[in-house]
């Protein structure tokens, strides 16, 4: 049964043919602008949920996990993403404040990675975004929190039918 999978995941297409093409040299110097526009790429070609990301965080003893979320807004605070504190994810953050996103967009053989550390955004912030939740149903949870990642890596990823895939990445600064 294991070489049958294995011959049955090598036969399976990985991009489909008709990717955009990304030449580095073009992009702008602020990564944001360029991940607003692959965004937005992202939601002209269909993807569904676009602005889905893998979250990743090591807790106290080392070991890494993952899942998926939402990306709440970009703005001069950070990349914001919202969890209960007194989740897996929110009790790594508080015993280990970094994390990695990833963004994937497979009809456009597309990623974004953003590393960086992760802050606690206000309490009035977090209290807003709770409410704004179209399942909150009007009640507070103290326990929600917003938070923001300000990156100091962010790479932009595209795949190219040849095998040449392009890497674009920029080393910033936390601040």
């Amino acid at each position: 049964m294991t070489e049958a999978f294995r011959r049955r995941l090598r036969a399976l297409p990985d991009f489909p043919s008709d990717l955009p093409v990304f030449d580095p040299a073009t992009a702008p110097d602020d990564p944001t602008v360029l991940f607003k526009e692959w965004f937005e790429d992202a939601l002209a070609a269909g993807v569904p949920q676009p602005h889905a990301f893998s979250l990743a965080t090591v807790g106290a003893a080392g070991m890494p996990s993952s899942r998926m979320l939402i990306l709440k807004n970009l703005d001069a605070r950070g990349w914001q993403f919202a969890s209960a504190r007194t989740s897996r994810k929110g009790r790594e953050l508080g015993e280990n404040p970094q994390a990695a996103m990833n963004f994937y967009w497979s009809r456009l053989g597309r990623q974004v990675r953003v590393l960086g550390p992760v802050s606690e955004l206000s309490a009035e912030a977090s209290a807003l975004d709770w409410a704004e939740r179209p399942a909150a149903g009007g009640g507070a949870n103290p326990a929600w929190q917003l938070y923001a990642l300000r990156p100091v890596e962010i790479e932009f990823w595209q795949a190219s039918a040849d095998r040449n895939h392009v890497r674009h990445r920029y080393e910033l600064t936390a601040g």
